[in-house]
């Protein structure tokens, strides 16, 4: 079971960072269709488009580093790939909460959904330390479950997408109602889903 966990998590990796780079670096590279749905006037056009060059960016290097280190073929064939997979996983992150933070003020839905974003980014930032903090302690158990969370919450954007494509599109609720729904849900579901793994033991050192 936890072999197929880390085979479906690599896979939703993969697929997920080909349509986000494939979306927004090739197809709409100046994000038209993401400022289409803004419900606000940008007041810097070109540091938002910035900042989520550098959001998108590193959301998918997290999104590759992240499942090679659970694969423990990889692991155990070299420690010292995987101690410098789990830096640039780490570092992707910490780089990621300045323009995180920053686009969370021009979030789609207004206030609510920004407040649902800075708790996702405080929330991944948090995991995500704790995880590193723990691998430097050699408390591998613990390090393995916050790492774990921090993953499951780097699916966010993808959960935002399934959950705006049920309720906006199949139930019928607005855009940016379905939208403020997804920003809040988003980190509650992975992170539900996180415990799930972890208490289920199919995440261990």
């Amino acid at each position: 079971m936890k072999k197929m966990i880390i085979i479906a998590l690599g896979s939703f990796s993969l697929m997920w960072v080909l349509h986000t780079f494939s979306k927004n670096f090739i197809v709409d590279p100046s994000l038209n269709s993401f400022l289409s749905r803004k419900d606000q006037l940008l007041t810097n056009e070109a540091l938002w488009l910035l900042m989520v060059r550098l959001h998108i960016a590193l959301a998918i290097l997290s999104l590759i580093t992240g499942p090679l280190g659970a694969i423990k073929a990889l692991r155990q064939k070299s420690l010292s790939f995987h101690r410098w997979n789990g830096r640039i996983y780490v570092l992707s992150i910490l780089l990621n909460f300045i323009p995180g933070v920053y686009v969370s003020f021009f979030a789609t839905g207004g206030w609510i959904s920004t407040i649902g974003f800075l708790i996702l980014n405080t929330l991944w930032l948090v995991t995500t330390f704790l995880g590193y903090f723990y691998a430097r302690k050699r408390q591998i158990a613990l390090h393995s479950r916050w790492i774990t969370r921090s993953f499951l919450l780097s699916f966010a954007n993808m959960t935002i997408y399934i959950i705006v494509a049920i309720s906006h599109h199949a139930v019928g609720f607005s855009y940016g109602a379905s939208y403020t729904i997804a920003v809040w849900l988003c980190w509650i579901i992975n992170l539900l889903l996180a415990e799930w793994i972890i208490h289920g033991k199919m995440f261990t050192a």
